[in-house]
Order: structure tokens, then C-alpha cells, then sequence
């Protein structure tokens, strides 16, 4: 089942993140940059790395949709109905993932690696959470209540007009009351 999962996730994941440099829209290529780490999530939860794998997905949602509100907010406008291309000079940026590639592979198969010395601790798990977030918990548990705070704060600025207001308490009015005629796509 383990190898079903991760080669079903491994897709999803090359797949979304192909489709972060195929989309037209801001909104799109970041819901499937999410989509591709969610995928990365699910293959460490598959592999017992139950820690990491809650924290990555975690992360990515979070993050995610902090960006795609942000955009809304800031943009004024709906991002996933404003076409452009999220590649620029691209080729440049094609010489340099190549070389950079190249350099990499170079190096992974050039470099001694040394042999593995000592034994694994008892439970990987609890050693590997206190290495990455031991002396940040206090940080973290701070931010997470200011996260959500921003996202609360975001939609309020996002969205001030709710449907209640432009089509009235029990929404029964059959044109919106909005400021500006002409609705979406004006």
C-alpha cells in the first residue's frame, strides 16, 4: 500500500508542480504549488515521518492561502480571472536550472559521502522535532495565534461588501446594490 501511495502522490506532485509554470494566473499556479507539497506531505506521512509530513502539509496550506488572500486584498481584484505568465526570460532561466542541475547531479555523485557512525535514536520522531523546533516552540506557539489573526483580518479587508449587503438582510433583492455598476468583469 506504502508504494501505491507514494508513486499516486509522486504524479500529483511533478504534475501540480508542472502545472505552477503552465498556468495563466497567480491564484491557479498557487493552489497547485499547494497541491504539489501537500502531495510531498502525504508521501513522508507514507514513509512514517509523521512529523514532518503533518508540518509540510500544515505549512503549505497555511502559507497558501495567506498568499492567495493577500493577493485578493492587495490586488483588488480576483487573481484567478487575470491572465499572465508566471515565466519570465525564460531562457535564461532554462541555462540556469540547467547548469545548476548539472552542478548538483556533478556533485552528488562526485563528493565522498561518509559512512554512517553511531546508532539512530530510540524514537526518530521526538529527536528529530526537538532538533528542528527545540528552542523555536515558544516563537511558534506565538505566531500561530497572529497567523490566524492575518488571515481573519485579511478577509475582512478583502471582502468589506458580504452578499448580506448587496443583496440585503434576507436576500431577496434581485440586483445587487453595489457602489459601481456593472458587476465582475466591468
Amino acid at each position: 500500500m506504502t508504494e501505491v501511495v507514494f508513486w499516486v502522490a509522486a504524479v500529483v506532485s511533478v504534475a501540480a508542480g508542472v502545472a505552477v509554470f503552465r498556468t495563466d494566473s497567480m491564484a491557479r499556479a498557487t493552489y497547485a504549488l499547494a497541491a504539489s507539497f501537500v502531495a510531498v506531505g502525504v508521501i513522508l506521512l507514507a514513509f512514517d515521518l509523521d512529523y514532518l509530513g503533518v508540518i509540510v502539509i500544515l505549512m503549505m496550506i497555511m502559507e497558501m492561502a495567506i498568499m492567495a488572500l493577500f493577493m485578493i486584498m492587495l490586488m483588488g481584484m480576483n487573481p484567478a480571472l487575470m491572465p499572465m505568465s508566471m515565466v519570465h526570460s525564460k531562457r535564461t532561466a532554462t541555462a540556469i536550472a540547467v547548469v545548476v542541475f548539472l552542478g548538483l547531479a556533478t556533485a552528488a555523485l562526485a563528493i565522498p559521502w561518509p559512512g554512517r557512525s553511531g546508532a539512530p535514536a530510540a524514537d526518530l520522531t521526538r529527536s528529530l522535532g526537538e532538533a528542528v523546533m527545540g528552542s523555536k516552540m515558544l516563537v511558534m506557539l506565538t505566531i500561530s495565534p497572529v497567523l490566524f489573526a492575518t488571515i481573519v483580518g485579511t478577509l475582512v479587508l478583502g471582502h468589506p461588501r458580504d452578499r448580506y449587503q448587496r443583496y440585503g438582510d434576507d436576500l431577496d433583492r434581485a440586483r445587487p446594490d453595489d457602489p459601481i455598476e456593472g458587476g465582475v468583469g466591468r
